[in-house]
């Protein structure tokens, strides 16, 4: 595992901070703080370990939980006085319980594409159907929704077999917008569809 040894001169209490991220979430999950046995303990034993300013010593995260962070990898800021890790964890992060010590789930996200699901969500429930084309198509039932998919999906064929780039990011982008509607009528989200991909990396 390649990264630059902290300046740790720099640090007046031979401390340096360290961000504890999700390797697949990106979630960041906690702050704490090493110093350089911490970080080689790190390192040797594959679980991130921590100096402990309350206690005054090594603490390895989930040394009594069973709730550790499997190290993934380490990287240094551009002025080498803070340490960017990710971990696989196991179980909750905070000592509360909580996914994250910001009280969080540790969720996939996926950026516009959750908002977008989150409004096709709001709109099904709660929009008038005669002026939401998304209520309006779900009032039209699971059948029309999947046509549509059909529909959009040949579009998106044609388009990619033309060399009008324009028109074939319009198809795409068309295609998986009624897709998302299509995972909402059955029940499902992305985030089923990445377990699902998950799944097959085994």
């Amino acid at each position: 595992m390649e990264f630059n040894i902290p300046d740790w001169e720099k640090m007046s209490d031979g401390l340096v901070p360290a961000i504890i991220q999700d390797a697949r979430t990106k979630n960041v999950l906690m702050l704490g703080y090493m110093n350089a046995e911490a970080l080689k303990k790190t390192t040797e034993s594959g679980k991130v370990t921590f100096f402990s300013r309350s206690k005054q010593r090594l603490w390895t995260k989930g040394e009594e939980s069973g709730n550790f962070l499997n190290l993934v990898s380490i990287k240094n800021d551009c002025d080498d006085d803070s340490l960017l890790i990710t971990v696989n964890p196991v179980g909750p992060t905070c000592h509360t319980g909580t996914d994250t010590c910001w009280k969080e789930e540790n969720n996939s996200q996926f950026g516009f594409f959750s908002e977008l699901e989150d409004t096709i969500k709001e709109r099904r429930t709660t929009a008038d159907d005669s002026k939401s084309y998304v209520a309006s198509l779900f009032k039209k039932g699971i059948n029309k929704i999947a046509q549509k998919v059909g529909e959009e999906a040949v579009e998106t064929v044609i388009e990619a077999m033309d060399n009008n780039d324009e028109l074939f990011l319009y198809e795409s982008a068309d295609l998986l917008f009624h897709y998302l509607m299509l995972l909402q009528a059955k029940g499902f989200t992305l985030k089923d569809i990445e377990a699902e991909l998950m799944n097959r990396k085994k």
